[in-house]
């Protein structure tokens, strides 16, 4: 079982690993670009159109990220651990699919196709970054926090790009901003969750212990409220017969006169 984990985890961070084809594939066909381009004015997306000469390279390099991204995340899900195990995944399914639309409909094909893919890719990959961070860090605080840093960048760029805030970055300087970082990061995380290997026993009991830890600190708040209340109630009650007992002895005028003899 072991060394099947360990082969899926390296092909895992291979897949992760290769997402930085990306950069490869936008340089050059930047290069083949007929005319000006931009990195800071100009869209990625510009790339994929009609009009450049590298469409071909761009609009591959997107369905080819769209698998990568998607077979690392089945295949490194062992190495995750945490609540955030289960979301993380889902949240980079939806940027995979994402890019993948952006890949198949071009800008200046389907642009509602395309535009609701990027969305994906980016609102996906940046929250997708966060949550890899959470499932992470029980395992590597310094991992979990670059990947949590890289996920807050990408969704602040992801926000200001799509609400049309880009006259400091550029638009396509803001949306590689938002763009970038999740190849960064899931190459980062595939080669150290390879690295790690599957979460052991120990810190599996680890996080079980915190949990217990947790939930018997829940008891003993619970168990404390419960006697307090049980005092309370007991003090109240003594309260409520005190009380009585002096009632009773003010209406009986036998109990006076015996009290004065």
């Amino acid at each position: 079982m072991g060394a099947v984990n360990r082969n899926r985890l390296r092909w895992g961070a291979i897949a992760w690993l290769l997402t930085l084809q990306f950069f490869v594939l936008e340089a050059l066909a930047q290069a083949r670009f007929e005319g000006a381009y931009s990195r800071v004015d100009d869209t990625i997306s510009a790339l994929g159109a009609a009009d450049s000469a590298g469409r071909t390279l761009m609009n591959t390099s997107f369905v080819v990220q769209a698998a990568l991204v998607l077979a690392g995340a089945v295949l490194l899900r062992p190495a995750l651990v945490r609540g955030a195990a289960q979301v993380a995944p889902a949240l980079l399914g939806a940027a995979a699919a994402g890019v993948l639309l952006v890949g198949v409909f071009p800008t200046d094909g389907d642009s509602t196709l395309h535009a609701i893919g990027a969305v994906l890719y980016l609102v996906g990959g940046g929250l997708g970054l966060i949550a890899l961070a959470y499932a992470v860090r029980p395992r590597s605080e310094a991992l979990g926090t670059v990947l949590a840093l890289l996920g807050v960048v990408a969704t602040a760029a992801t926000i200001f790009f799509t609400t049309g805030v880009t006259q400091y970055l550029g638009e396509g300087g803001t949306e590689r901003v938002a763009a970038y970082p999740l190849p960064l990061g899931l190459a980062l995380a595939g080669a150290l969750l390879w690295r790690m290997g599957p979460p052991s026993a120990v810190e599996g009991a680890d996080e079980e212990e915190r949990l217990s830890r947790r939930e018997e600190r829940e008891l003993a708040r619970a168990d404390k409220a419960a006697r307090a209340a049980e005092r309370d109630a007991a003090l109240e009650a003594a309260a409520r017969r005190q009380a009585s007992t002096q009632d009773d002895e003010l209406d009986d005028p036998w109990a006076g006169n015996g009290r004065r003899d």
